[in-house]
């Protein structure tokens, strides 16, 4: 609980089996955490009975993809104060007091994992993702003329639920693109936000993203011509389409 607002977590999972108890833990440890919501995406084999063992509430997305399995978290999860991260050790529970003091003053608060004091030795944060992210990052910051971007693929994230519910019929991506999905729809939607720094430790296994220089290529690919397509298209006063609930 913050302010008297319920807050949620939501964890997608796919193959974090070895880390997602642990992360749980940590994000109750805080203090502030009322529930964390944890999408089983196909995840791998004994997830489920590493879930079981914490407090945390399992639901189920057959769709691959983490921007299918943030979609049914966040459509899932009860809290006022929505926090999208990840149970693969990268992240701390700590910061969710960061994001939730900034959350007293905008409805969107983004993590960037950019500030040197705080990537952890051994944290997959080299030259290609740290300024690959940044430089995307600012090319959005530049095209839309925002505030402070340096960090499109951080996952750490908070939402009001006014905010989420306001961009929620726009969601048009699956895939691993959400994330800057979500950061121009929060822009296209003039939602005030802030981005501030989190820690980012080294992670538990390896990411189905960026474990791949080459994946993660394409993919910081599919980021840039989305921003692009989005901007070009917002010049002639378009607005991503709202989907009617079925």
């Amino acid at each position: 609980m913050w302010n008297g607002k319920q807050v949620s977590v939501i964890f997608p999972t796919y193959n974090e089996k070895d880390s997602i108890r642990a992360a749980i833990e940590d994000f109750f440890a805080s203090g502030y955490v009322d529930e964390v919501v944890v999408v089983n995406n196909n995840a791998a084999e004994g997830t489920d009975a590493e879930v079981a063992r914490t407090k945390a509430r399992l639901v189920y997305e057959t769709r691959q993809g983490y921007g299918n399995a943030i979609q049914k978290g966040l459509a899932e999860a009860a809290g006022e104060l929505l926090i999208i991260s990840e149970p693969d050790g990268t992240f701390s529970g700590h910061d969710v007091i960061k994001l939730l003091a900034y959350s007293d003053d905008v409805p969107v608060v983004f993590g960037t994992r950019t500030q040197r004091e705080l990537v952890w030795e051994g944290a997959n944060m080299g030259f290609f993702l740290k300024w690959g992210n940044w430089a995307v990052g600012k090319l959005m910051e530049f095209l839309f003329n925002t505030t402070l971007l340096t960090d499109v693929g951080c996952t750490m994230r908070l939402f009001h639920r006014e905010a989420y519910e306001t961009i929620a019929p726009q969601f048009a991506i699956g895939g691993a693109a959400f994330g800057p999905h979500l950061m121009l729809l929060t822009i296209l939607n003039d939602l005030p936000f802030i981005e501030i720094p989190v820690n980012y430790r080294r992670r538990v296994g390896e990411s189905s993203v960026t474990g791949s220089k080459l994946r993660a290529f394409f993919l910081g690919l599919e980021m840039i011509l989305m921003i692009l397509r989005y901007r070009v298209k917002s010049w002639f006063g378009w607005r991503p389409p709202r989907i009617s609930a079925p």
